[in-house]
């Protein structure tokens, strides 16, 4: 066990959002080694920028000594998460959730380490699965009462557009995975993000009741702008940590190019930096942030993609900054782009957000195709414009290829 109590390096890097008892919780993270879960549903075939957060407080918790559960949702996963949603959770066949699964582990793997028993990998379809339903009511149902339920936030962002049945029981289960979780590992924590909040107090509860032991939970802060947005969007969609989603230099881009105002946040929940150089690089004002969100951007691509992709992109990016060409800036496949309008091509690779868009950067002197400003906003590509750099604005560059 290390010196300082995790606890106090989470609350000062500004993870913790909520906890079912703070006292109790940091006196026992300072007495023993302890088993905490956090659980990830297997959505989509990759983590993206909304993950990062519960994939540092692992890695802090598991440095200070204690023994996280990556608890995929190889059976929630078949439900869907209310929490955070105004429609219905696509539902997927158990082909794809088992593959997301197997691409969760290899990222998680980048994050903490399972060698030798110091982390465990779990999957809830393991026991949801073998559940029969009159099981679930008699062993678990009776312990929730549906006023309680509907008081959740998540329930009540739904009421209105309808919550199925189906979701309506994501609550019970996932507080049966922590109730199976605390009899087979001796698992006493549940983590998550501050959404979470509802379900995590539900398994808090159900435990006791079953048990009569005390279990606790803690959520993190959600990974939000300065303004409040989420972080993470990007024009194309999500901020992916899979290197074929998003490529190491779009990533790193995306973190080099954070507002001022959000870059203390994101070194201090994204990076293992100590908080003295957090503060000292967070605290530079005008041009000087510039270092800092190098800094930043060089530390996150590093910890998702490894040191060699960082380097790459860092390289990658002084050059363009420098006016040379690079073979790492992120590439775009478009077919029969010549002889069609820059806008609409730009607009179909999802450069651009939209041909407004695309008119006002025009405007404002802040697209080019390689090297050229461009001033006619009904430009058409010819064949000599191929292979085509764009930059938008001042800081990010594509390729366009044609196929």
């Amino acid at each position: 066990m290390t010196e300082k109590n995790v606890f106090d390096t989470l609350k000062e890097r500004g993870f913790i959002a909520q906890c079912t008892d703070e006292a109790e919780v940091r006196k026992m993270l300072g007495e023993k080694p302890v088993t905490f879960y956090i659980g990830f549903d297997p959505t989509a075939d990759s983590l993206h920028a909304g993950h990062f957060i519960a994939l540092m407080v692992m890695a802090h918790m598991q440095r200070a000594g204690h023994r996280p559960i990556a608890l995929v949702g190889g059976g929630t996963g078949t439900i869907g998460d209310p929490s955070g949603r105004s429609d219905l959770r696509k539902v997927l066949t158990d082909e794809i959730i088992n593959h997301n699964c197997e691409c969760f582990k290899k990222q998680i793997s980048r994050f903490i380490d399972f060698s030798d028993g110091k982390a465990l990998m779990v999957n809830n379809g393991d026991w949801l699965r073998k559940l029969g339903y009159i099981e679930i009511l008699r062993e678990v149902g009776h312990h929730f009462t549906v006023n309680r339920m509907l008081a959740a936030e998540c329930y009540k962002q739904r009421w209105e557009k309808g919550l199925t049945f189906l979701e309506f029981n994501y609550m019970v289960m996932q507080a049966y995975d922590f109730y199976r979780l605390n009899s087979d590992f001796e698992c006493e924590m549940q983590l998550g993000g501050d959404d979470q909040w509802s379900n995590i107090i539900a398994g808090v509860e159900l435990v006791r009741r079953k048990t009569g032991r005390n279990v606790f939970g803690l959520t993190n802060k959600l990974l939000t702008k300065s303004d409040g947005s989420k972080m993470g969007k990007t024009a194309g969609g999500a901020l992916w940590l899979d290197a074929e989603k998003v490529s190491p230099y779009e990533f790193y881009q995306y973190w080099r190019n954070v507002d001022d105002a959000d870059v203390k946040t994101c070194l201090s929940l994204l990076t293992f930096l100590p908080m003295d150089e957090v503060n000292r690089l967070s605290a530079l004002k005008d041009s000087e942030i510039n270092e800092a969100k190098k800094i930043l951007a060089y530390e996150v691509t590093k910890l998702v993609h490894g040191q060699e992709n960082a380097d790459a992109a860092a390289k990658s990016a002084a050059e363009i900054f420098a006016g040379q060409s690079s073979e790492n800036i992120p590439s775009i496949e478009v077919s029969d782009a010549v002889g069609k309008k820059l806008l609409d091509v730009l607009t179909v690779a999802k450069v651009i957000e939209s041909k407004a868009e695309g008119r006002r950067l025009i405007s404002q002197n802040g697209l080019t195709l390689n090297d050229e400003k461009i001033s006619d906003a009904e430009y058409i590509f010819t064949e000599k414009d191929f292979p085509a750099v764009i930059r938008k604005g001042k800081k990010k560059f594509y390729k366009l290829i044609t196929r």
